[in-house]
């Protein structure tokens, strides 16, 4: 119990409230964005769970991973000194309830970083990934990393414009024509 409690501090110690924000959406909802935090778990989980077959597919490039209860904490689990997860909320029937996820990790050169956004099916097309997108370049520019990439599916043309529109570029990827590498410089 006591290590516990201590991960829960040193995490927790580090929480960046200043990248809180809210907005609103139409008449009926605002969007709170905020680090996400190790007792989001049940809504990392309940997100996870409602997302249709083709975001998930395209989420994780292709399918293939499987969202245990172990990798859904690990998800909510962040060292907010090396990496970044933000999750956008809204209040539904009362309760919160999670309609987008984004986070980067710092990849091994330390000076790069990977991104992955996923927007609830019922919240897709409302900008809330550019916002998100948005914030997490921020974030990474904020840690001095130099670069932020992406692996998109080809197919997934709603990111890769996304992605363009925010002035990454578009490239090919080394492991194959199915998917596409976008990159931002931040420096």
């Amino acid at each position: 119990m006591g290590s516990s409690n201590a991960l829960e501090r040193s995490f927790s110690a580090a929480y960046p409230a200043h990248l809180i924000a809210s907005w609103p959406l139409g008449i009926a909802h605002s969007i709170t964005v905020r680090p996400i935090r190790p007792e989001d778990i049940d809504l990392e989980t309940d997100f996870a769970r409602k997302l249709s077959k083709e975001t998930r597919y395209n989420r994780f490039l292709g399918g293939g991973v499987r969202l245990t209860p172990e990798l859904l904490e690990k998800f909510t689990r962040i060292d907010f000194s090396r990496d970044m997860a933000l999750i956008a909320s809204a209040t539904i029937e009362g309760a919160e309830t999670a309609i987008g996820i984004a986070r980067y990790a710092r990849l091994a050169d330390d000076v790069m970083c990977e991104f992955a956004i996923t927007v609830a099916d019922v919240w897709q097309g409302r900008r809330i990934g550019g916002k998100l997108l948005a914030m997490l370049v921020d974030s990474a520019r904020g840690h001095s990393l130099r670069q932020i990439i992406g692996d998109v599916l080809a197919t997934n043309t709603p990111m890769l414009h996304l992605a363009r529109s925010l002035g990454f570029r578009i490239e090919r990827h080394p492991e194959g024509a199915e998917l596409r590498r976008v990159v931002l410089e931040l420096g």
